[in-house]
């Protein structure tokens, strides 16, 4: 019930600071956007080729579009972190009765609000395009969106504690993220790719979150693909949130 409490606590004090400078929501989303209107369309045409699935091709690349999202969107949470271990905020935070763990969790929700307000947007944006989607569905992608957005913002906060260097931070995460977006078929369907390249993007979890987000907004609910990735992005948001806390507990008791 403690933990529940401070998270709640640490989860407003940093959704404050974000909506005090909204803009950052606007500029997670950009890429995105441009993805969508300059990119998407080049899609139409490779959309009647042998092996493209099923749906159209908003229907594709908006659910590759959102995955990019939360991958991209909460990798870079650790440079707040960095900053503010360089600033001395976790040393005095470390004096007050929060919870340790609530320290990461309340950060992390604030991350994956964000997110969300952004995944919106770019889905609200794609309908006039040829996006379609039922309510159930989208609620559905948005939980998985918040699972991949808990598990790279957990990710980002303990690689923050452990390098505490924006100079060390950044060429690590974005380096290590690129091919696993790249391998995840977010721009175009991994069905297109030679055989060799599809057997390299089985061992990457990403594509599996990136098929059930394809099978979601295509109305199969029920396909085996939708349970696999939620469930894998599930798993190893658990892990991952359980290896950040226990860096929270390290560097602040």
């Amino acid at each position: 019930m403690k933990l529940l409490r401070d998270s709640w606590l640490v989860y407003q004090r940093y959704l404050g600071i974000l909506l005090r400078n909204p803009a950052w929501v606007i500029i997670g989303v950009t890429q995105p956007v441009l993805y969508l209107l300059l990119f998407a369309p080049l899609l139409k045409s490779i959309a009647r080729m042998p092996g493209f699935p099923p749906g159209g091709a908003y229907n594709v690349f908006v659910p590759g579009l959102l995955i990019q999202l939360g991958l991209f969107g909460a990798a870079g949470v650790g440079f707040s972190l960095i900053s503010e271990l360089r600033f001395g905020v976790i040393e005095r935070l470390r004096v007050t009765p929060v919870s340790r763990a609530a320290l990461l969790i309340g950060r992390a929700m604030r991350d994956v609000m964000n997110l969300l307000i952004q995944s919106l947007i770019l889905v609200l944006l794609a309908l006039p395009f040829g996006l379609s989607i039922h309510v159930g569905g989208l609620l559905l992608v948005l939980a998985l969106i918040a699972l991949i957005g808990l598990m790279m913002a957990s990710i980002s906060y303990a690689l923050a504690f452990a390098l505490r260097s924006e100079d060390s931070f950044a060429p690590l995460i974005f380096t290590a993220t690129l091919p696993i977006l790249l391998l995840s078929g977010v721009l175009l369907p991994l069905s297109l790719a030679p055989g060799w390249l599809r057997d390299v993007a089985r061992a990457n979890p990403l594509s599996y979150a990136v098929n059930a987000g394809r099978a979601i907004f295509n109305d199969h609910l029920g396909d085996p693909s939708v349970l696999h990735g939620i469930g894998i992005m599930a798993v190893l948001a658990a892990i991952a949130v359980a290896v950040a806390a226990r860096s929270f507990n390290r560097a602040a008791s």
